[in-house]
């Protein structure tokens, strides 16, 4: 209990490198509330310290899945979106449902994030999702949903890659080039 208890404070409060280092020994843990100690990494206010966490927790071999897919219902947007994105990497289809939901989630992030594991996880249940969000409000989600569409080859309407066109962004219309049309 006392290595436990020593875990938790540095993670809680330890300098940045520390935090580091222990992460870096965390990832063959099966421990519920360490690995729910490392998620919550994933919103530390250092990047290195949330790629760590993201780390440890991909490499991690043991049955995590269910704690992961319970923190998409977090409410905190970064936990949310990379949980998402560590299932996608650990290629864990069954959470393929609990990040559909994300898809409509009302922070941007969350919704790219989303996008990004169901692409990675060919989610193909997903199609009329990734449709929808060409059109969504923010730039990186809209393409998240055409890198998904052109990785899975779903085929596009004329109709549609004109309403996707207007956007006069470069990078969408590279994506647009490797369309499937229809």
């Amino acid at each position: 209990m006392q290595n436990l208890e020593k875990i938790l404070r540095i993670l809680d409060s330890g300098k940045i490198e520390e935090k580091i280092r222990l992460l870096e020994t965390l990832e063959h843990t099966n421990n519920p509330e360490i690995v729910e100690q490392i998620i919550l990494r994933l919103d530390d206010d250092d990047i290195k310290v949330r790629g760590e966490a993201f780390s440890s927790l991909v490499l991690n071999e043991n049955e995590i899945s269910n704690i992961l897919i319970k923190n998409l219902t977090s409410a905190n947007k970064n936990i949310r979106g990379f949980t998402a994105l560590v299932l996608a990497n650990r290629n864990e289809a069954n959470a393929i449902p609990e990040i559909i939901r994300l898809a409509k989630d009302e922070r941007s992030m969350v919704r790219a994030c989303a996008i990004g594991a169901l692409g990675h996880l060919k989610a193909k249940v997903a199609k009329e999702i990734f449709l929808e969000l060409l059109l969504d409000s923010n730039l990186e989600v809209r393409k998240s949903s055409l890198k998904a569409i052109i990785d899975l080859e779903i085929s596009i309407s004329n109709s549609k890659i004109g309403e996707i066109i207007k956007e006069k962004d470069p990078e969408i219309e590279k994506l647009l080039s490797q369309v499937k049309k229809i």
